[in-house]
Formats: C-alpha cells, structure tokens, sequence
C-alpha cells in the first residue's frame, strides 16, 4: 500500500514538472527588432538594478524629433556585474547613449545592446552585446586556487 501511494506520488510530481516548466521557461529575444536602434543625449530618469533584469527607464527624442520615455531591459545584476557594470554605474540626470533593440510591437521598451556614458566609455549588454574585448572579470582560474 506505501508502495502504491509512493509510486502515485511520484507521478503526479512529474506530471506536474512537465506541466509547469513551459511556463516557468524564460522569454527569448523574438519580441524585438533585429536591427540597432540608437537614442543619442538620453536623459535616464531610473535605474533599477533588480532581477530578473536590470532596467533603464530614459527621455530622449525618437528619429522624427519627438519625445519619448523608453525603457531598456538588461541582463540581471549578477551578470552585469562580471562585465563591469555596478549598481551606481548609471545615475537618474545622467546623459547617455543608448543602443538597443526596440521592441516589435510599438512599445517604447527593448533590450539593450549597449550604453555610451558621458565620458565616452561604454556599458554592453551581456546578451545582445557581446563580451567585447574580454571586459569580463570572470577568471574561472580564480576560483582553481
């Protein structure tokens, strides 16, 4: 009889796996254009630096000259932090640049390629931006000590 009750427990929880993973899987990147779209003198307005993805909410002006208020979406905190990036990295009243994919769909939302600080150096995007130029800190020999 245990052995019967445990057996039937044990299904349902692999039913159950199977059923809820779907929709536990994490979004791709298809809601986006494939294309760079870039917003120069961005003014950011919030930074905030959450799981499961940072974001950058900003005003600039779109290509017509229009104002818009957009947000980037970013890899999570702990990603951002292997290439450089840390929680004061972008401040509100900040001018940037912004390069990012924007969404298909009209909203003034996307995910960014990568950010142009002031000073002329650059913040990419783990995903969609790429390692360049081996700015991560990541030194898996490190850890080998």
């Amino acid at each position: 009889m245990k052995r019967h009750l445990l057996a039937t427990g044990l299904s349902s929880l692999g039913l159950l796996s199977i059923l809820i993973a779907p929709a536990s899987a994490h979004h791709g990147n298809a809601a986006y254009a494939d294309d760079v779209t870039e917003f120069k003198q961005a003014t950011v307005t919030q930074f905030a630096w959450a799981n499961p993805h940072a974001l950058i909410y900003f005003d600039a002006k779109d290509a017509q000259g229009k104002d818009v208020h957009m947000v980037v979406e970013t890899a999570a905190p702990q990603a951002l932090r292997l290439i450089g990036w840390e929680k004061a990295s972008v401040q509100p009243g900040d001018i940037i640049t912004v390069r990012m994919y924007v969404s298909k769909n009209g909203n003034p939302a996307g995910r960014l390629q990568k950010i142009i600080l002031a000073d002329g150096s650059d913040l990419h995007d783990t995903q969609l931006g790429g390692d360049e130029g081996g700015k991560s800190r990541y030194d898996p020999d490190g850890f080998r000590k």
